[in-house]
């Protein structure tokens, strides 16, 4: 015993320094990297209200980021799997009070949203078909458990994660931060008399502070979603400081969020990514595939340090744990 002991530690120290690439690649670690989807009004462009994008984890979870009105409803076929949903703050353009009838209907600067959903959601009603779970903040869960009870859904599946908070589905661990933006709710929403008498008197709800995201895939790489905020010094002290994000979408439409120039400042001097993906441009940012000179993309893109990848709708990037993109740039 003590004989084959000894041949043994003999033999694992000849290979000390050998070179072991005779090794099977059956042993080799699997490709892990994070598929993001636009979902935009116009195949291969970056249009006036694309907000919507999807992540998803290599494990296999599915997260659909701001709906907003360029996703064709539940049955967009772009949608496939949806295990879960984010809502960064109530606006139309975010949580879906309509939508475009069909993918590519309209233009990219003018598209067609004939499709009214309220008093309910694109949100909402992508939630119940998929069954899957919206997860947000601040004061907004409770209005999309009534929304989903009240079309016989399981309001258990809105979820709350207030700032600091996270709550893992999937692979994929969700926390929120702070979002510096407005959050009414329109009356629209509402619905009913109390809708109509607070279009009436000019009043919207509250449902608390806007919301942004950290997300924490199973393959290392953490990702900020800015949702529509301004520059915040917790976006250098806790997207940076805490959660080390390595890719960001960054809002860059001006007037109702950052402009690009503060938004290019929160990515060279605060967040430091290693990439980020522009969002939120208002605007038709390109054509054929390409930027516009001239656009609010363009003075982004030309302002920043680090790459910039331009969210052309139905164009899935891939991204490797520390935030670069490997596929599909």
């Amino acid at each position: 015993m003590r004989k084959s002991m000894v041949i043994l530690a003999a033999l694992a120290a000849s290979m000390v320094g050998a070179n072991l690439d005779f090794a099977p690649a059956a042993f080799a670690a699997p490709s892990a990297n994070v598929k993001v989807t636009p979902i935009g009004g116009q195949d291969g462009e970056f249009c006036l209200l694309d907000r919507a994008m999807i992540f998803e984890d290599p494990d296999g979870t599915r997260v659909l980021y701001d709906p907003g009105r360029t996703v064709a409803g539940p049955n967009d076929a772009r949608l496939g799997k949806i295990n879960v949903i984010l809502v960064s703050h109530m606006h139309g353009d975010h949580v879906g009070d309509k939508h475009t009838k069909a993918v590519n209907a309209g233009k990219c600067g003018k598209p067609d949203l004939s499709v009214v959903v309220v008093p309910n959601t694109n949100a909402v009603n992508i939630a119940l078909a998929k069954g899957a779970k919206i997860v947000t903040g601040s004061e907004m869960p409770p209005f999309f458990a009534g929304k989903l009870k009240a079309l016989g859904g399981n309001p258990r599946n809105s979820v709350l994660a207030r700032f600091g908070a996270t709550k893992s589905i999937g692979g994929v661990r969700i926390s929120t931060v702070p979002a510096l933006h407005s959050n009414g709710l329109s009356p629209s929403m509402i619905g009913g008399e109390l809708g109509a008498a607070m279009k009436a008197a000019g009043i919207g709800g509250y449902v608390g502070q806007a919301t942004g995201y950290i997300l924490r895939f199973t393959n290392g790489l953490v990702v900020y979603l800015s949702g529509d905020t301004g520059i915040t010094a917790e976006q250098d002290k806790v997207v940076r400081g805490f959660y080390k994000a390595k890719l960001v979408v960054m809002n860059i439409g001006d007037t109702y969020t950052t402009g690009p120039t503060e938004a290019a400042y929160v990515i060279n001097e605060l967040v430091k990514p290693a990439s980020v993906i522009v969002s939120h441009a208002n605007e038709v940012a390109t054509k054929g595939g390409k930027v516009l000179p001239g656009t609010r993309t363009d003075i982004f893109q030309k302002a920043v340090k680090v790459p910039v990848h331009i969210p052309l709708s139905g164009k899935t990037m891939e991204f490797n744990s520390g935030g670069a993109c490997v596929s599909g740039c």
